[in-house]
């Protein structure tokens, strides 16, 4: 998938692939940066694609996204309640601590990342990794229900 994006100039700010309820179902989130026109081609490339059940442009709908950000930040006696302060606000949380240095994990919308981020800049931020955007529409339709809908498209043609 990466490849055909990439053979065709398209950009992928991020992509994260798990699997759903259904275990023979995965849900791939990909954000990338473009106009309506690049999202339609991007979608009709992804149509292409054989197991592909439903393309969705979600900035067009009301939906919940998140993203996990890990980042290693080195620290001493001086700074360390700075970061421990700012980790509180944010509602991150440290998960493993060593002599100079800690690891911070992090949810929430690309807006929150970011300006945690920023924050923590200011230290020696030593690592960051991020999963990428996951999203899912907001409301009572689930994926079954596009199944249902595009099955029932087939057997219209």
């Amino acid at each position: 998938m990466a490849g055909l994006f990439s053979r065709r100039g398209f950009n992928i700010e991020s992509l994260a692939v798990g699997t759903t309820e259904d275990s023979d179902i995965s849900r791939i989130t990909i954000v990338v940066d473009g106009d309506d026109y690049v999202v339609n081609q991007i979608s009709l490339q992804l149509y292409k694609l054989v197991d592909v059940i439903k393309v969705q442009d979600l900035c067009k709908t009301d939906y919940v996204g998140r993203e996990l950000v890990l980042f290693k930040v080195a620290f001493n006696s001086s700074n360390r309640d700075d970061i421990m302060h700012i980790i509180e606000i944010f509602r991150a949380r440290v998960i493993d601590v060593s002599r100079n240095s800690m690891v911070i994990e992090a949810t929430g919308d690309l807006e929150k990342i970011s300006a945690l981020e920023e924050l923590l800049r200011q230290f020696e931020v030593l690592e960051i990794v991020r999963t990428g955007l996951v999203s899912l529409e907001r409301g009572d339709k689930i994926l079954k229900d596009y199944e249902e809908e595009i099955n029932d498209d087939k057997n219209v043609l």
